[in-house]
């Protein structure tokens, strides 16, 4: 009896990550994590599903579009998490009293939405979220900002622009046009202005939210506004005054704008955008989307903002939030357009040669002494030709070689070969492989700087 063969595929939307693709997408959660923890952020997790209630509803009704939802064997209706915050929301009314305010969190770990795929975009993928949780104050907000500035700087994309505004100056602007009631329908359709227009985003504004032909040009013309952070600033003070929401979210703006400059980033790296409204309902404040300047095309790669209301739903207790998540699968679809992506598939720098079958236990030995040296190591596993064995070093990316047989063991010395420029010289190999490790440590600095 013969068993029919699966089909080996992935749904669509999901995909198999080779080492080729997880290495640099690990180097990217350990460069945020470092950043979160230089600022105070502690880790948590949460699981993937939670029960259908608590995610329902938190984001909006596009976002429930887009909610793998079921019954589980209990008869329980479940819901796959679409982002951390909501969780973070509920997880922070269940603990706050043992973990007391204000709570800094970071939660690096895997999300589902049913949207449609493109580029960078896939139906499951991973956020590096990081919150304040438990105030209001600017300072947050501040913070939130420079986590995102310092973490593109570690990152070293080149420039990057971080985009800033505040709902309550689009709050402020809908309530004196008697749209307050439709604000979620109307910041929904607003969203999507870079994705499809003015003419496209005024339609929705009239089909979705019900504002009429004036209401909506006079908030797209709010939205058109350009020039400096102190000339936007200006000019949206007479467009929101006399409304006490629209002028503290002015001055929210101009408070946090001063802060960052004071706190050293520079001028152009954060931008007063009045178009940015971010799709998801439960932001009240401030918003931040971030740009790669040399490919903007892609997408905003970390965005987030202030939500002051989200763990009401679960809690009498008043727990303001503030936070931001770095886009990981759309960074690296960036990274790739851009060239920036090294392709190795492999985590250790050093290729170790099996190709002298009696001498298996020296070659464990020197790659022994390099490991408790700090330097990755992969010894072949079987004595097979040299030439073999470099080209699958080769292929895989490994930067050195270190090349023994019966010959340099005997004379105490390794060739040491660079794989990429095909250059090779003797090292002395002395006990602990001290100067081994010592050559080895100069030129893999160096190669990091290049």
């Amino acid at each position: 009896m013969t068993t029919e063969r699966i089909t080996p595929r992935t749904l669509k939307g999901f995909r198999d990550y080779l080492p080729e693709a997880m290495i640099p997408r690990e180097r990217l959660i350990e460069t945020a994590r470092r950043v979160y923890r230089g600022y105070g952020f502690s880790p948590i997790d949460t699981p993937a599903l939670e029960y259908l209630e608590v995610l329902s509803g938190k984001g909006g009704e596009e976002s429930d579009k887009q909610l793998y939802q079921f019954q589980d064997h209990g008869g329980r209706w479940v819901g796959m998490r679409f982002d951390l915050t909501v969780p973070f929301a509920r997880f922070a009314a269940a603990h706050i009293a043992e973990l007391g305010t204000p709570f800094k969190r970071y939660h690096i770990a895997a999300v589902w939405r049913g949207e449609n795929t493109q580029r960078g975009r896939y139906r499951e993928f991973m956020q590096c979220d990081f919150d304040t949780i438990g105030t209001r104050a600017i300072a947050a907000d501040v913070e939130t900002a420079l986590v995102i500035h310092d973490l593109f700087r570690a990152i070293g994309l080149g420039p990057f622009t971080i985009r800033v505004n505040n709902r309550m100056v689009l709050t402020g602007l809908l309530e004196r046009l008697d749209l307050a009631d439709r604000a979620a329908a109307v910041l929904r359709a607003l969203d999507k202005l870079p994705k499809i227009g003015p003419a496209r985003v005024l339609d929705e504004m009239m089909s979705a939210a019900g504002a009429t032909n004036e209401q909506a040009d006079e908030v797209l013309r709010l939205a058109a506004l350009e020039g400096t952070n102190d000339e936007l600033l200006r000019r949206i003070e007479p467009l929101v005054a006399g409304n006490t929401t629209g002028q503290e979210g002015a001055g929210r703006l101009a408070e946090l704008l001063a802060a960052v400059r004071a706190a050293g980033v520079a001028p152009e790296r954060i931008q007063l955008d009045v178009a940015i409204a971010r799709g998801l309902d439960y932001y009240t404040g401030t918003v931040f989307e971030t740009f790669l300047d040399a490919l903007p095309g892609i997408g905003s790669v970390c965005s987030g903002g202030r939500y002051d209301n989200l763990a009401g739903l679960f809690t009498s207790q008043e727990l303001p939030g503030v936070g931001a998540s770095l886009g990981l699968d759309r960074l690296l679809a960036a990274m790739e357009e851009l060239g920036a992506i090294e392709r190795v598939a492999t985590t250790a720098p050093v290729f170790i040669p099996f190709f002298d079958k009696d001498r298996l236990h020296d070659y464990l030995r020197l790659a022994a002494d390099l490991r408790a040296g700090g330097v990755g190591v992969e010894l072949y596993p079987e004595p097979k030709k040299l030439g073999q064995q470099l080209k699958y070093a080769d292929r895989r990316g490994f930067r050195f070689a270190l090349i023994a047989g019966q010959s340099e063991f005997d004379a105490g010395v390794v060739q040491l070969k660079d794989l990429a420029h095909g250059t090779q010289d003797s090292v002395p190999l002395d006990p602990g492989a001290a100067v081994l490790l010592a050559t080895l440590g100069q030129r893999l600095a160096a190669r990091r700087e290049r």
